[in-house]
């Protein structure tokens, strides 16, 4: 399998002008004053990258916002030069990057589909033959006539796409703009990605949606802060980055001192989450052993105490509150440490970020002992074939022809 990218310790630097002179007068009078042009700070989005990517294979940039993911898609289809080091690319590229690369906005999108199809070597009897397809997969029939500054964010990505995809490119570069679509045409998208694949397309994909990487890459990069952290098997590098992504963000929730509050008399010292193993974890796939686990100090006796724990969803939905009592399971009484366990066997969450609060409070519920509201987050890697929604119902399906 011969080589289709090569990155050797490439560096790239960007300049950031700041309070940058808005008008000639004012840079005028800075000058006169020695203070020129504002402040400059120089900014490394890439430090010493290096990496190799066969032919036909798929690889992943995951990272959070300003890794160098975006730089490096950048800098393999030569809108940017490195600062520094070697870069080598061996075919064809298409690349979906930024919303509204490579569209002129005064031009309709049928004339945008033959500059690009120009910029990328194809003659113009190469671009007719496609043209159909193009717009049809874009679903952009009534509006191909139309000049693309009018188009929408989803308008703009759905035809960028398409053509990327039918210019039949050696290397295609996806970055993570596909996030602006309509949840069908992001499935499709990623149907047609994954057939290139099969085709022995190299593929160098940017997403947030690791469920994605996962089921389509054959391997993964990490990149923080311009370098990379850790490059290999998808599963692997996945893991390591959710483990670490949500261990800042609880760091960051552990920090919110106005999310607990009670009398104190039974408190909450540390909330854990293991597997079916009994391991700690941050992250969960779909389908697996879910254990939360609170370790309790009692400051004097409690007689018939109930623990109880709420699992939110980022975007604020209620999951679920069970508790020792709607549960019926009596604890008699509690004094010093002692340690309560939340087991759900299979985990029917589907993929996405959750947060969990749980409590301490007295039979009645009128005393709250100690209470921890979503301080405790944990992420779910979609482990089973449900995409959509927020739990898996487990069904069964069945057929029979009558």
């Amino acid at each position: 399998m011969s080589t289709a990218i090569q990155f050797e310790h490439v560096s790239r630097r960007f300049v950031l002008h700041h309070h940058r002179a808005r008008s000639f007068q004012e840079l005028v009078i800075r000058m006169l004053q020695g203070q020129g042009n504002g402040r400059r700070e120089v900014f490394w989005a890439l430090s010493d990258v290096s990496f190799e990517v066969k032919k036909g294979e798929m690889v992943a940039l995951v990272g959070a916002n300003g890794a160098g993911k975006s730089t490096v898609l950048k800098l393999i289809s030569r809108i940017i030069d490195p600062t520094s080091g070697r870069i080598i690319v061996n075919g064809r590229v298409g690349a979906l990057l930024e919303l509204g690369t490579g569209f002129h906005p005064d031009l309709t999108g049928r004339e945008n589909i033959y500059l690009n199809g120009a910029i990328l070597g194809l003659r113009r009897d190469e671009i007719t033959r496609r043209l159909d397809d193009i717009i049809a997969f874009a679903e952009m029939e009534r509006f191909i006539d139309v000049p693309v500054k009018h188009y929408s964010s989803g308008m703009y990505v759905r035809l960028g796409f398409s053509v990327a995809v039918h210019v039949e490119p050696e290397i295609l570069l996806v970055d993570e703009v596909l996030a602006v679509g309509d949840a069908a045409f992001q499935r499709r998208c990623l149907e047609r990605i994954d057939q290139m694949r099969a085709n022995g397309t190299t593929i160098v994909f940017v997403s947030h949606d690791l469920n994605a990487v996962r089921r389509l890459c054959q391997r993964a990069i990490w990149l923080e802060k311009g370098c990379i952290v850790a490059d290999g098997s998808p599963e692997a590098v996945v893991g390591e980055y959710a483990t670490q992504s949500y261990a800042a963000s609880a760091a960051l929730a552990a920090r919110r001192e106005l999310c607990r509050h009670g009398t104190g008399e039974v408190t909450i010292e540390e909330v854990r989450f293991l597997d079916g193993e009994g391991r700690l974890r941050d992250f969960f796939s779909t389908g697996e052993s879910f254990t939360i686990e609170m370790r309790y100090r009692a400051h004097k006796v409690i007689e018939r105490p109930v623990f109880g724990i709420a699992i939110h969803r980022s975007d604020g939905v209620h999951v679920t509150g069970p508790n020792t009592q709607f549960a019926q399971y009596e604890i008699p009484m509690v004094r010093g440490e002692g340690v309560v366990r939340y087991t759900v066997p299979f985990l029917p969450l589907l993929e996405g970020t959750y947060y969990v609060s749980v409590s301490s409070h007295d039979r009645d519920s009128i005393c709250m002992y100690d209470y921890h509201d979503r301080l405790y987050p944990f992420c779910v890697l979609s482990g089973a074939e449900e995409r959509y929604g927020l739990v898996t119902l487990r069904g069964v399906w069945s057929w029979k022809e009558e």
